[in-house]
Formats: C-alpha cells, structure tokens, sequence
C-alpha cells in the first residue's frame, strides 16, 4: 500500500516537472523572442494643402503687335527695346514707294469704275446721251421726211400721177424710218440693263475695297504707339528688309499680366474658378507671386506631347519683375485643411476600400482602423480613428512586413 502511494507520487511528480518545463520553455520564448524594429510617426494636428503644379507662360492682357505690310526696307527707328513711350509715338518708318505706288494704281482704278457706274446708271456716258440725242433728232427727221414723200405720193396717186408701186415704196420708207426712230429713243432711254448695273456696282465696291486696302498698307508703314506702353520686343533696324508679314515689334502695358497655364488632361477635373495659385520663375529665384483661375479651359488641345487644358490665372497684388513671354511654374491649391490630423502616407494600409493603420500599443502593434480625408502626396488627414500624440508604424527597418499583434521596438 505504501508502495502504491510512492508509486503515485513519483507519477505526480513527473507530470508537474514536465508541467513546469514546458511554461519554462514558453516564458523563455517569449522573453528571448526578437522584436521587429519599427518606424514610428505620431498623429499631431497641422495644415494639409492638395496641390496641382505644371508650366505655364507670361502673356500681357493687351499686347499690340506690328507687322510688315510689305516686304521692303526699314527706313528708321525712334525706340529702343525697354523703352516706355506715350501714345502717339513715332516708333517706326517703313520705306513706303511701293505702298504709294499701289495706292495710286488703286485710285486709278476707282475711277474708272465710279465712271463706269455713272454711265450704266445715267444710261451712258455723257458722250454716248449726246450722240443717242443727236440720232434721235436725225431719225425723227428722216421719219418726217418720210411722212412727207408719203403723203406726196398719195395725193399724185389720187389724180394718177404716181403708181400704187411707189405709194407703197413710200409707205415702207416711212415705216423703216419709224423703226429707226424707235430704236434710237429705246436705246437712249435704256442703254444698260439691270445685270450690267449690278455688274458695274459690284466692280466699284471691289475697286473702294482695293483703295482701302491699299491706304490701309500706306498707313502701316508708320508705326506710331496706340497706347502708353513698354516695347519688350524689337527686331528692327535703319536699311535693314523686312519681309511681309515679318513681326517688327511688341508693346504692352506690363502692369496688366495673366499667366497661361497647361495642365494634363487628368488635373482638370481638380481646377476651378478662383483658387489660388503660387507662380514661380527661374530668373528670379527665391520669390514667389500670387494669382488666382479666372478662365478654365473650354476643351483639351495638343501642347508638345502632351494632352492639356489652358486655363487663364490673373495675377493679385504686385506684377513687378515678371517678364512678357517667360516661361513660370504654377502650383494651384485645389483643397486645404488648416488644422487636421494627419499621419504620414507610408502609414496607411488599405484592404477591400477600407482603411487602417498599425497604432502602437504598448509594444505591440494593432490594427486600427480609420476615416481619411482627402490626402496630399506626403500627408493624410483623419478623419476618425485616431487621437492627438498616437503613434503608428510606418514600416520596418529590416524590409518584414506589419503584423497585428507582433511585438516590436521603436525605432527613433
């Protein structure tokens, strides 16, 4: 019986040491288990802007241009590029034989189509009504002569003088000078008909276009400012040819600037009417100027290689150091939070349209989830989910993965 009770207790014995073994064996492990070494950031509440940047250009609100009319020669110059000049200004002259020479053969042309008008209009030169009044006269006398042999004739016939054959010999004389008679009347009363007035008409207006075309050139050989502004293009000099259509200067009031911008077709949708705009230009590093949209884009059109939409940006405040047709950068702000909580981007995991984060509790890492708002490129507004000071794993320094529940070490 004792022996049994001894038996017994060795057995007991063994199963607690083996007991106590194996919470020895799994304390040790997780004791002498290696953390995962983790980057952490904290959630503290700052502004979050979302921005859209691209090229755009430096254009004056209403620049002037002046072309060559005609391909001839620079006769003088009274400006310099830079220079501010009041309106009314000589700028430029421009060799002017061949203009005046055009506007001469155009006046001569007008003439003559002014008199061709007056003729089909008052049926004929003045020549032409004298020579059709003098036809008449002649006719209406060879008609009266004609009258008179006629009635002649039919008294001698009467008595048997004349024969019938002459009597109506006399009667056709008589109707033939008739007929002349009535065709030189119809012919002074309507020599041109209403085709030929219509043509005249219209080669008289061709002909005071063609003058006013031609003074029009004359008066661009003169090159006089329309406004007080500045030229900030010039590409013209004494005895130099200038081809026609050759642009010879440009001159704006450089007070008044917009900036054309082109955004890639996919930004577009972020744009709208009055959000702001930081411009930057590399000529002048370290200073920024201010704009805002005024214009969007009314379709998308092919800039270089890319599909982009022109928006319009006026410029707030002070233009000053910012040149006509220079190249800038424009940073739009499409949405900002002034004091939002936010965590870094690399922080945030998404599964199935749900979003969450690995907060760190204590030592280990557990999976949170949250509401986001909308996130800039390095930034991420909550929206809930989080607290002010929580701190959550943005990754590991060994390249491993985050695990719910995986113990870690903060990595500072």
């Amino acid at each position: 019986m004792r022996e049994e009770k001894k038996q017994s207790n060795r057995i007991w014995l063994w199963i607690g040491a083996a007991v106590l073994l194996v919470a020895v064996f799994f304390l040790a492990r997780i004791l002498l288990r290696e953390r995962l070494p983790v980057r952490v950031a904290q959630a503290h509440h700052e502004a979050i802007a979302n921005t859209v940047s691209t090229n755009g250009r430096v254009e004056p609100e209403h620049p002037w241009n002046f072309y060559s009319p005609v391909s001839t020669t620079v006769k003088a110059v009274y400006a310099q590029n830079g220079d501010f000049v009041p309106k009314g200004r000589l700028l430029i002259v421009l060799d002017d034989t061949a203009a005046r020479a055009q506007v001469a053969s155009a006046q001569s042309g007008l003439k003559a189509a002014q008199a061709a008008y007056d003729a089909a209009t008052h049926n004929g030169t003045q020549a032409e009504r004298q020579a059709s009044a003098a036809e008449v006269a002649q006719n209406k006398l060879n008609r009266d002569q004609a009258q008179r042999n006629l009635d002649a004739l039919t008294r001698l016939a009467a008595t048997g003088a004349a024969s019938p054959s002459e009597v109506a010999s006399g009667r056709q004389r008589l109707a033939s000078a008739q007929a002349s008679l009535d065709a030189s009347q119809q012919m002074g009363q309507s020599r041109y008909s209403p085709v030929d007035q219509d043509r005249a008409r219209a080669a008289l207006a061709d002909a005071q276009a063609a003058l006013a075309a031609a003074e029009h050139i004359l008066d661009q050989t003169r090159i006089v400012a329309p406004a007080p502004g500045t030229i900030f293009s010039l590409d013209a000099a004494p005895t130099e040819f200038a081809e026609a259509g050759k642009r010879l200067l440009q001159m704006a009031d450089l007070k008044q600037q917009h900036i054309r911008a082109y955004f890639d077709e996919p930004d577009i949708g972020r744009l709208a009417l009055g959000q702001s705009v930081d411009i930057r230009w590399d000529g002048r590093p370290g200073e920024a100027w201010r704009g805002h949209i005024v214009r969007m884009p009314a379709a998308v059109v092919q800039y270089t290689t890319r599909i982009v939409g022109e928006v319009m940006i006026a410029l707030d405040g002070d233009e000053k150091g910012l040149l006509p047709e220079t190249n800038v950068t424009v940073q739009v702000t499409t949405s900002s939070q002034p004091n939002a909580l936010s965590i870094p981007r690399e922080s945030l995991h998404s599964e199935s349209g749900r979003y969450y984060v690995y907060k760190i509790v204590g030592t280990e890492l557990h999976r949170t989830p949250v509401t986001i708002g909308a996130p800039n490129l390095t930034q991420v507004p909550i929206l809930s989910g989080l607290n002010e000071g929580d701190l959550v794993a943005t990754s590991s320094t060994t390249g491993q993965p985050l695990q719910e529940g995986i113990p870690i070490k903060v990595q500072r």
